[in-house]
C-alpha cells in the first residue's frame, strides 16, 4: 500500500455504510478495524463538535494496523470566532484532550474556517502562530481549510509556507480551490461525489484526481489546477492526504478504494 499518497474517509460511523461497504451483520464495535483495514487514513470528524476522552483515542489507534493513518478535525470552538488569535486558550484544550494517544497514527490536524471568514492577515498570522510544532514531543502537521474566495491571495500563501501549513485542497461546488501546495505534505478533501455512482466519482474524474496526486506526491504539481503562484519544486516529494466527503457520502469508501487502486497497484479493496 502506498505511504507517499492515501485516499480515505471522514470518520467510520455511517449507518448507510453498512451492508454496502461493511458486510451486513458486522458489529458496530468492529467497524473501524474494517475500515483500517480496507483503507490507509481516517478523518476523525467527531472532534470538530466535542471533545473525546484520551481512553478512546487508545482504543481507537489498537484497533488499526500498524502503518495506519488518522487525521483529526480540530474543534469549532477554536475556528469559529471573530478574533482567531484570541484562541490560544481553546487550541491548547483541543490538543490537551488526549490526541497523543494515537501515537505514530496521528497524522495531520484540520483546521476549518467557516464560509463566513475572510482574510485578516494580521489575524490569520495571529492564528498560525498559536499552532505548536510539536506535541509531547512528537511533530504535529498542521492544515488549514478556508472556504472564503478571499484567502485565495499570494499573501495568504506565504504566510503558510512559511510555517509548512497546509492549505486544504477542496473541491466543492460553492468553496474556493486553492490548489497550491504550501507544506511538505498535501492535504484534499474531494466533496463532488455522487451516491448514484457506483464509485462515488466517475472513472474519468478519479483518473485525473489519480494523476493530481501522484504529482503531488512526486514534488510538482498538476498542470490542469490552476495556482496562484509558481510552486516550488520539491524535490523530496510530498505525502499526499485525500479524503472523499460529503457529497456522495454512501459511496465514499468506494471512491477511496477506487482512488487508491489507481495509484498503487498493489492495493486491493478486499
Amino acid at each position: 500500500m502506498s505511504r507517499q499518497v492515501r485516499a480515505g474517509i471522514g470518520g467510520w460511523t455511517f449507518e448507510p455504510w453498512r451492508g454496502v461497504f461493511y458486510p451486513k451483520g458486522l458489529r458496530q464495535a468492529d467497524e473501524l478495524a474494517y475500515a483500517s483495514a480496507h483503507l490507509p487514513v481516517i478523518e476523525i470528524n467527531s472532534t470538530y463538535y466535542s471533545s473525546q476522552k484520551p481512553e478512546s483515542f487508545a482504543k481507537w489507534a489498537a484497533a488499526t494496523p500498524e502503518g495506519f493513518i488518522f487525521t483529526v478535525k480540530a474543534s469549532r470552538f477554536c475556528t469559529n470566532r471573530k478574533v482567531l488569535a484570541e484562541g490560544g486558550e481553546s487550541i491548547g484544550k483541543f490538543l490537551d484532550q488526549g490526541l497523543i494517544e494515537l501515537g505514530d497514527r496521528l497524522g495531520p490536524i484540520l483546521w476549518q474556517f467557516m464560509a463566513t471568514k475572510r482574510f485578516d492577515r494580521d489575524d490569520f498570522e495571529g492564528f498560525l502562530n498559536l499552532l505548536p510544532e510539536s506535541l509531547a514531543g512528537r511533530p504535529l502537521r498542521h492544515v488549514v481549510e478556508v472556504r472564503h474566495e478571499s484567502f485565495a491571495q499570494e499573501a495568504f500563501l506565504d504566510l503558510c509556507r512559511a510555517r509548512n501549513v497546509a492549505v486544504c485542497l477542496t473541491e466543492h461546488a460553492e468553496f474556493p480551490m486553492i490548489a497550491d501546495p504550501t507544506a511538505d505534505f498535501v492535504y484534499a478533501r474531494l466533496m463532488a461525489g455522487a451516491d448514484d455512482i457506483e464509485t462515488g466519482y466517475a472513472p474519468d474524474a478519479l483518473d485525473r484526481w489519480a494523476r493530481r496526486l501522484e504529482a503531488y506526491a512526486e514534488g510538482g504539481a498538476p498542470t490542469d489546477l490552476p495556482r496562484i503562484t509558481p510552486t516550488p519544486d520539491h524535490s523530496a516529494g510530498r505525502k499526499v492526504f485525500a479524503f472523499f466527503i460529503s457529497e456522495g457520502k454512501v459511496r465514499a469508501p468506494a471512491a477511496a478504494q477506487a482512488l487508491m487502486s489507481r495509484i498503487d497497484p498493489r492495493f486491493h479493496a478486499r
